[in-house]
Order: structure tokens, then sequence, then C-alpha cells
């Protein structure tokens, strides 16, 4: 065994026993130097007789299930240059012998559960090229040592928990390619002599506690290709200098406090692909030299105080495929070709300003995954300006100016979820056709002119979570149908002229947790087997001509907070079973003819006179109530 070089079981499984292989060392491989066994089932300590392989210039151990300490002795293999420990669960510190291994080129000790800082040590390291420690639980600060790895071109720290300032001395590894400190609680100030690192292509610092202000020497970076600043305090503009960043193909500038307009110099980078300067404050308009930028296929601008119209020039983004504008100050009316480059999977404009027709583009645009256009002023009739999209997952059309019918092309997207077309001015009846929509979790019509009647094809959206048909005309019974409507979590009916009695099929719907059929015209009795909807939080059948006894089952709601049975013709005793309704913290049962004791319940001893007097003959502590 002594004569052996090699040790190779790359991607193979070693078993014993039909158990993971425990490796163990033999100090007598003295001229071992190539040790590779990645991606086994190997498990336990690395075992300290490995540093007894003096000659070993490669070990990769990485994606196995060792753990434990580091054994120091691993400082003795001075003839390493290669050393790959990722992906496994290693434990405790970095030994400080690590520091010995002075021919060290490439580090790897990332995806572990190390701990504790960066030992001064490994500052002696001078021809390491590549570190990386990400992944793990490190802290403290990373010692100004590091900046004697001048000739360091990958330094991965990302996702621990180390803190303080950034050392300038990063600054002066020349050779840096990529540096990724994102994800740990660094403080203070970006350094301004990363300007120097003219060989830098990705610099990551994103999601710490970085503030100040960007400094505009990263406009120097000319090799830089990826810049993620994200999720930090930083404040003050973007420097117009990063329109010299021309090979840049992602800035992320979110989620900081940055203020001011977007200055025109961005619009020189013509190689960006993905821009995002949403949740900050920056204000003005877009630049109109976005228009050139025509690689640019994300663009998020969520969340600032941006104003003024969406410039037209945008339509020359025909790759782009997603565009956030939302919660903006935006005015005006929408570019109508948007979409003309047919690529768009992703359109938010919600909670803007923006009146005017919704784009042409639109109705053609069959890539759209989600839209967001609620919240603003946008005009248009609904039966024309959306066609058949057989990818839309979710559209929100909410609280605008839009009129005319529900348009028949809805039953024809296939993998649509969530429609919400509530608070604008839809006339007409619900399309039979809606029923076709059978992968449909939420929708939402509520707040429209909507008349007729609710149609037995709804039974078909058995995928239905939330219904929401409140604020209309509609009238007509509540269809049979609804009894398939198994998912259903809530339902609001309210606000209609729906009528004859509540069906009782409704009691199937076990899920349900909201149900309001308040302000219609239902009549007769309340159905015994509501009592079945164990889930309901909130009941409220008010304002209608129900009559009857309230059914004793109703107490079986044991989930059931909020009930409100006012303005009705119910009579009789309220059942003593409601006694037991421990959970039940409001009532209202306003405008009946009820009689005899109130139950012995916190909702009904707390409950304001008004929502119970109105009644026949009701009593309770204190006394029989006024009529």
């Amino acid at each position: 065994m002594q004569e052996v070089d090699w040790y190779f079981m790359q991607r193979c499984r070693q078993h014993h026993q039909d158990k993971p292989y425990h490796i163990r060392y033999t100090s007598y491989l003295s001229k071992l130097v190539y040790l590779d066994l990645p991606c086994n089932e190997l498990f336990g300590r690395i075992l300290p007789e490995i540093g007894g392989l003096r000659n070993l210039t490669i070990l990769y151990l990485f994606a196995n299930k060792l753990s434990g300490k580091i054994p120091k002795e691993r400082g003795n293999l001075k003839s390493l240059v290669d050393l790959k420990l990722s992906v496994d669960s290693l434990t405790s510190s970095i030994p400080p012998s690590f520091g010995s291994l002075k021919k060290l080129t490439t580090l790897c000790l990332s995806k572990n559960a190390l701990s504790g800082s960066i030992p001064q040590e490994m500052g002696n390291l001078k021809s390491l090229v590549e570190l990386y420690l990400y992944e793990n639980q490190l802290n403290g600060s990373i010692l100004t040592s590091l900046g004697n790895l001048t000739t360091l071109t990958h330094l991965l720290l990302y996702t621990n928990k180390f803190s303080g300032t950034i050392p300038d001395d990063i600054g002066k590894m020349e050779f840096l390619v990529h540096l990724f400190l994102s994800n740990n609680n660094f403080t203070g100030c970006i350094p301004k002599n990363f300007g120097n690192l003219e060989k830098l292509q990705t610099l990551y610092l994103y999601k710490n506690q970085l503030s100040s202000s960007i400094p505009e020497e990263l406009g120097n970076l000319k090799s830089l290709v990826g810049l993620d600043l994200s999720y930090n305090n930083l404040t003050g503009g973007i420097p117009p200098k990063f329109g010299n960043l021309k090979r840049l193909q992602l800035l992320y500038l979110h989620n900081n406090q940055l203020s001011g307009s977007i200055s025109k110099e961005i619009g020189n980078l013509k190689s960006i692909v993905d821009l995002g300067l949403s949740e900050n404050q920056l204000n003005g308009s877009i630049p109109a030299s976005f228009g050139t930028l025509t690689n640019l296929e994300i663009l998020h601008l969520r969340d600032n105080k941006l104003s003024d119209p969406i410039p037209k020039e945008i339509e020359n983004l025909k790759k782009l495929t997603k565009l956030h504008l939302d919660t903006n100050q935006f005015s005006g009316h929408l570019p109508q070709h948007i979409c003309q480059g047919g690529q768009l999977t992703n359109f938010s404009v919600h909670n803007n300003n923006l009146t005017g027709p919704i784009p042409r583009s639109l109705k053609t645009c069959t890539s759209l995954f989600r839209v967001h256009l609620e919240g603003n002023q946008l005009t248009g009739n609904v039966s024309e300006v959306f066609g058949v999209y057989p990818n839309l997952d979710f559209i929100d059309v909410s609280h605008n100016n839009l009129y005319g019918e529900i348009s028949l092309n809805w039953g024809q997207c296939p993998q649509l979820k969530t429609l919400l077309m509530a608070g604008n001015k839809l006339t007409g009846s619900i399309p039979p056709e809606i029923g076709n929509a059978n992968k449909i979790h939420v929708l939402d019509l509520s707040s429209n002119r909507l008349v007729g009647a609710v149609l037995k094809e709804f039974g078909r959206l058995t995928s239905l979570v939330k219904l929401m048909l409140n604020g209309n005309q509609l009238s007509g019974r509540i269809p049979f149908e609804f009894g398939s409507l198994t998912d259903l979590e809530y339902l609001d009916m309210s606000k209609n002229s729906f009528n004859e009695s509540i069906p009782s099929v409704l009691g199937g719907l076990v899920e349900l947790n909201y149900l309001n059929l308040s302000n219609n015209k239902f009549s007769q009795a309340i159905p015994f087997q509501l009592g079945k909807l164990v889930q309901l939080s909130q009941l409220d059948i008010s304002h209608n001509s129900l009559e009857g006894q309230m059914p004793s089952k109703i107490s079986n709601m044991g989930s059931l907070e909020t009930l409100n049975l006012s303005h009705n013709n119910l009579s009789g005793f309220i059942p003593t079973s409601f006694e037991g309704m421990h959970g039940l913290s409001f009532v209202d049962i306003f405008y009946n003819d009820l009689e005899g004791p109130l139950p012995n319940n916190t909702a009904f001893r707390d409950a304001a006179p008004e929502d119970i007097q109105g009644n026949k003959g009701l009593y309770g502590n204190n006394g029989v109530l006024q009529p």
C-alpha cells in the first residue's frame, strides 16, 4: 500500500453491511498525493491520523456525512494545494493550524456548521486563490490579516454571522473576481477602494446593515457583471457613474433608503438584464433612456415615489418578461404596446394614479402569467380588452372604472387560479362559461352591477377557496350545485337580492370559516345543517326574512366567534345549548321576535343593548329588555 499515489472513489457509495462506510485513514499511505472521496455516504469524524499523509496535495471529502471537529493535524499537510470539505456537518472552529498550509490555493469549507471567527493565521496563506466559507455559523469581524491574501480571486463568505465593518484591506486584493459578503451583519460604509478592484465581476453585499451612500467609485468596476447591494440601509442617490458599467447584467439596489431621481445614465447599461430598484424613496420620472436597454428582461421599480406618465420608450423593451411598477404615483395612460415583445409574464402597475384604457397589446399577450392592474382609474370594456391566456395564473383588475359584461374568455384560461374584478362598473349576468375555469381558487366579482341568477355551472368550480359576489344585484336562489364546492373557506354573497331559502347543502361545506348571506331576501327557517360548519368563525345572515326558531345545532359551531342574526323574523327561545359556545365573542340578534332568557354566555352578557333589543320579550341579568 505504500506505493499508492492515487485513491479515487469519486461519486460512488461504500457500504458495509448495508450501512454507510465509516472513513478511516492509515498513516502508512505515505506517498498518497490525491485523495478523492466526494459524494459518498462517509460518516463519522475526520481522524487525526490524516495528518500523516504529508505528500497529499489534493483532498476532496465534500458532500458526505462527516461530522465533528476538523482535526488540527490537518495543518501538517504542508504539501496540500486543494482542500474541499464542503457540504458536510463539520462543527467547531477553523483550526489556526491551517495557517501552516502555505501551498494551499483552494480552501472550501462551505455548507457546514462551523462557528467561531476566522483565525488570524489564515492571513499566512499567501498562495490562496479561492476561499469558500459560505453557509456556516462563523462570526466576529473579518480580520485585516486577510488583506495579505493578495492573490485571491474568489472570496465567498456569505450566509454567516460576521459583523463589524468591511475592512478596506479587501480593496487591495487586485486579482479579486468574485466577492460575496451577503447575508451577514456587516455595518458601516462600503469601502471606497472597492473601486480599485478592476477585475471584479460579481460584488454581492445584500442583506447586511450597511449604511451611508453608495460610493461612486464602484462606477470604475468596468468588468462588473453582477452588483447586489439590496436589503441594507443605504441612503443618497444612485451614482450617475454607474452608467459606466457597460458589462453589468444584474443591478439590485432594492430595499434600501435611496432617494432622488433615477439618473439618465442608467440608460447606458446596454448589457443589463435584471434591474431592481424597488422599495426605496426614489422620485421623479422613469428616464426615457430606459428605452435603450434592449436586453432588459426584468424591471422592478415598485414601492417608490416615482411619478409622471410611464414613458412610451418602455415599449422598446421587447425582451421584457417581468415589469413591476406598482405602488408609486404614476399618472397618465399606460403605453399601449407595452407587451409587443410577446414575452411579458408578470405585469404589475397597481396602486398608482393611472387613467385611460388598458393597453391593447395585453389582449394578444399570451405569455402572461400574473397581472396586477388594481387600484387605478383605468377605463375600458372588460369584454373587449382581454383575450385567452393559456398560462395565466392570476389577474386583478379591481377598483378601476371598467365597465361592460364579463367575458366568456375567462372560461378558456385553463391555468387561471385567481380572478379579481371587484369595485368596477360591470353589468350583465355572470356567464355560465365561467364554470369551465375549474382550477380557479379565488373569484371576486363584488361591488359591481351584476344582475341575474348564479347558475348551476358554479358547481364545477370545485377548487374554489374564496368566492365573493357581494354588493351586486344578483337574484334568484343559490343553486343546489353549490354543495360541490367542498374546498370553500370564504363565501360572501351579501347585499344582493337572493331569495327563497338558504340551501341546506351549505352545511356540507365543512371548510368554511366565513359565511355572509346578509342583506338579501332569504326566507323560511335557518337550516339546521349549518351546525355542521365546525370551522366557521363568522356567520352573518342578518337583514333577511328568516323565520322560525334558532336551530340548537348552531351551538355545534365550536369555532364561531361572531354571530349576526339581526333584522329577521326569528321567534321562540334562544337554545340553552348556546351557553356552551365559549368562543363566541360577538352576537347581534336585534329586531326579531325572540323571547325568554338570554344564555349565560360571555357574548350575550357583554352584548351592547342595541344588539339585543327590539325583540318580543328577552330578559337577562338586568331584567326584561326593551322591545
